[in-house]
């Protein structure tokens, strides 16, 4: 990673830190007003610390460092030092998504979990573990989720840990196999600021994150997997 993406990585998290530090003391602004602030503005400089560490996705070692970071965060989390624990979380699942896709040595790998994750998200959050979390223990959600704290309150909307972890592995696949990374990005980052607009409008506890996060990877490249599947295709019928 060059120094002013590094830089720049850095700089993100201290401003989401420091949003999430000093937000209660912000105007209470209103429910639709919050929804825009987050969708608009937070949700999106969020999952700009994927792309910002998209060099990253590479590299050795990154379970080591993930995991280093995820005991930091809890280390953060005792010390009562919540904004930065918020940030340790992110980049601490970030870079498990990015380590993820190391394990996948095809790209056909990737769309098969796309195609399925939404499918148990749904379950998950309908009638299994998601949905007993959030009703049962939301103090448990609170903590291994990712907040975005809402201007002038102390509660906040909160995005579940593997929405992060496969917001980055698709993100990663994008860069990885020539698929369309900016494309990619806006296509999972406005998908899932539609779910939260949804979830706002329909009056829900939540809705399932996971199928906008596989649109937003998918439907950006459905041409180039198209032809990447015909290619493979091709070249199994003439072996």
């Amino acid at each position: 990673m060059n120094r002013p993406r590094a830089l720049g990585l850095v700089g993100l998290l201290a401003a989401l830190a420091v949003w999430d530090a000093s937000a209660g003391a912000l105007p209470n602004v209103g429910e639709w007003l919050d929804v825009g602030v987050v969708s608009l503005l937070l949700m999106p400089a969020t999952f700009l610390a994927a792309w910002a560490a998209l060099p990253l996705a590479s590299a050795r070692g990154l379970v080591a460092v993930a995991a280093a970071l995820g005991v930091l965060s809890l280390l953060l989390d005792l010390a009562g030092m919540g904004a930065l624990f918020n940030v340790a979380k992110l980049l601490a699942l970030t870079l498990a998504g990015f380590w993820f896709l190391q394990l996948f040595e095809a790209l056909s790998w990737v769309v098969l979990v796309s195609l399925i994750v939404p499918w148990v998200d749904i379950l998950s959050v309908w009638r299994g573990p998601t949905d007993y979390v959030i009703s049962e223990q939301p103090g448990l959600f609170d903590r291994i989720s990712i907040a975005f704290r809402l201007p002038g309150e102390e509660g906040s909307a909160n995005i579940g840990p593997p929405d992060i972890l496969f917001f980055a592995l698709f993100l990663a696949t994008a860069a990885r196999f020539g698929l369309r990374v900016g494309w990619t990005w806006l296509g999972m980052a406005g998908l899932l600021a539609l779910t939260l607009i949804g979830t706002t409008a329909f009056a829900v506890d939540g809705l399932p994150a996971l199928p906008a996060i596989a649109l937003g990877f998918l439907l950006p490249n459905l041409d180039l997997l198209w032809r990447a599947w015909r290619g493979r295709g091709l070249e199994t019928s003439s072996g």
